[in-house]
């Protein structure tokens, strides 16, 4: 399943919107129920307004009524295995610690997991209710 979420998170890089970086990365997540949804970046002018893929495969998902995650891959224009900003890995933190493959153009491939890439997350047990 690995070699098939890289090559959906590749196709989803090319339909990235990064007109102004010209960065694309591209991202796949497959549910626990088997389910895979794809995103890309997708740039504002307004640089704060730009979304990851991460985050949109997530939110995709999440509109779709899915909140359990077995693995996401990302896959980014840089020669080693891209990095999820923090913005991205807090997202990521709040549905689970699963499976995260990271994924370079050259083809180098990092295996990790959300709670290796943010051990100690803003969880919702810190809130003040």
């Amino acid at each position: 399943m690995s070699n098939k979420l890289i090559t959906l998170a590749k196709d989803a890089m090319k339909r990235a919107y990064a007109p102004y970086s010209n960065f694309k990365v591209g991202a796949a997540l497959l549910t626990k129920t088997g389910k895979v949804f794809t995103g890309s970046n997708v740039e504002n002018a307004s640089y704060g307004l730009t979304c990851c893929a991460e985050r949109i495969a997530i939110f995709k998902a999440v509109s779709e009524g899915e909140k359990e995650f077995d693995t996401l891959v990302v896959v980014g224009d840089t020669e080693d295995p891209i990095s999820p900003c923090g913005a991205c890995r807090q997202v990521m933190a709040e549905f689970g610690d699963f499976k995260v493959i990271l994924v370079g153009k050259n083809g180098a491939v990092k295996e990790t997991t959300v709670g290796e890439l943010l051990p100690d997350y803003f969880k919702k047990e810190h809130l003040n209710k």
